[in-house]
């Protein structure tokens, strides 16, 4: 099979996700709402509609939640083509609500087919012949075998000259800080783009003073961009220091899956050829525009959507 790899090429585990309509407890609810979520394939479908070429891989089960994962992926114009399904292991589910206006996500993805990925299964040649690897932390903590498929993966993708994207994605469910540090920190040594909220940062950094985390970052090789310091996103590229407003959202429906969103607008941009400070300007519109509608990924926009607004003269630095 010589099928040429895509531009972009990221990986990790997609869950059905069921919710309840409206704003319901899942106790009370009589039905839900079906649908799927996970960073790296929310990322994934968000270039895709940035008109980037992009892949996405995992293990899932060999059942009808993997189906319409994998079904909607391509339907999106996402390569899955190197999608493994397991007869051992179930595709993992994550269950959300909203409790007393905040939200709760319940996760079942223990022993999921995607905990199981190994290193083996990595189809090495797929990564060579992409330009860019995406890889967020959520991948390392399922498992040790999961973590050491995703070590292998930037091993590739180093030997191979392809630039290397990490977002952090710190999720203290799945791991404790101390575990997250010993992974998460030296991943980020290994990243041409780092993409790390601020909070995140004074986690991993174990300090809340900007200086001090700054002079950390400025001893990694890749470009960071810290998201949500206030109400900008600063971008540290070679010693070189660039706020940039948040563009605003009208009305904000739902936050999930914001970041990926903004990932996704940032990675669009590097692959377009902007500047990294450019690029961030449409991370912010497209991260802008996901919260305005319910969903991890239905809400990420196509690209005339953001074109026009990156166009429009409503947008003025201020």
């Amino acid at each position: 099979m010589h099928q040429s790899s895509p531009d972009v090429v990221t990986f990790g585990e997609s869950m059905a996700l069921f919710m309840p309509q409206e704003h319901k407890a899942l106790e009370r609810a009589a039905t839900l709402e079906q649908g799927f979520g996970g960073a790296e394939s929310n990322v994934a479908i968000g270039l895709a509609r940035l008109g980037c070429s992009v892949g996405w891989f995992g293990a899932l089960g060999n059942d009808p939640f993997a189906r319409m994962i994998v079904k909607t992926l391509r339907g999106e114009g996402v390569d899955v083509s190197r999608v493994k399904f397991s007869d051992e292991a179930p595709t993992g589910m994550m269950f959300r609500e909203q409790v007393a206006g905040r939200l709760a996500v319940h996760y079942y993805r223990k022993h999921s087919a995607a905990s199981r990925m190994t290193p083996e299964e990595l189809d090495a040649d797929y990564i060579r012949g992409a330009k860019l690897l995406h890889i967020t932390g959520i991948t390392t903590a399922l498992s040790e075998s999961a973590k050491q498929t995703v070590l292998r993966a930037v091993q590739i993708a180093k030997e191979a000259g392809i630039k290397i994207c990490f977002d952090p994605n710190l999720r203290l469910k799945l791991w404790s800080i101390e575990e997250a540090r010993e992974v998460l920190l030296p991943l980020a040594e290994e990243a041409d783009y780092f993409l790390p909220g601020w909070d995140e940062l004074k986690l991993l950094y174990q300090t809340d003073d900007f200086e001090e985390v700054k002079a950390k970052l400025k001893q990694l090789k890749a470009v960071t961009v810290i998201k949500g310091l206030g109400d900008t996103t600063v971008v540290l590229d070679n010693g070189e220091e660039v706020s940039v407003p948040f563009y605003p959202a009208e009305k904000v429906v739902d936050t999930v899956g914001a970041g990926d969103g903004f990932c996704a607008g940032f990675l669009a941009g590097v692959m377009k050829g902007m500047t990294p400070v450019e690029a961030v300007g449409l991370a912010s519109i497209n991260g802008s525009l996901v919260v305005q509608m319910r969903g991890d990924w239905e809400a990420l926009p196509e690209w005339s959507a953001v074109e026009q607004r990156m166009s429009s003269k409503a947008w003025v630095e201020r």
